[in-house]
C-alpha cells in the first residue's frame, strides 16, 4: 500500500464560537473514524515555518498550506475517494492528495 500526503489549503480560520469549533472537531473525528485503518497520521494544523537552504535559514512565506494528514491506500484514486467527504471541503477548503513515491 502506498502512502499519501493530504495538504489542506484555504478553508478560513477556526471558528471563534466554542460550539461551532466543537462541531467542526466532531465532524473531523467522524471523518477520521470513517477512514479506519487507512489513517496513518490524522495530522495537525501548521503554524509558523522556516526554510533551510544552502544559503541559510529564512522565515517561510505563507504558501496556503494550513495542515496535513497521512493516509495509506492502494492508488491515488483510492486516496482521493477517502477524502471526498472530508468536512474541510464543506468549509470552503481544498485538499491536495500527493503520493509519496518510494525509491
Amino acid at each position: 500500500m502506498a502512502k499519501f500526503l493530504i495538504t489542506y489549503q484555504g478553508g478560513g480560520e477556526m471558528p471563534g464560537d466554542p460550539q461551532a469549533r466543537q462541531m467542526m472537531m466532531d465532524a473531523f473525528g467522524a471523518w477520521v473514524a470513517s477512514v479506519g485503518d487507512k489513517m496513518v497520521d490524522p495530522g495537525a494544523p501548521l503554524g509558523p515555518a522556516k526554510v533551510v537552504s544552502g544559503s541559510g535559514v529564512d522565515d517561510a512565506k505563507p504558501d496556503g498550506i494550513g495542515g496535513y494528514t497521512l493516509l495509506s491506500a492502494d492508488s491515488l484514486d483510492d486516496a482521493v475517494d477517502l477524502v471526498r467527504n472530508h468536512p474541510f471541503i464543506s468549509r470552503g477548503g481544498a485538499l491536495r492528495v500527493s503520493e509519496a513515491v518510494a525509491p
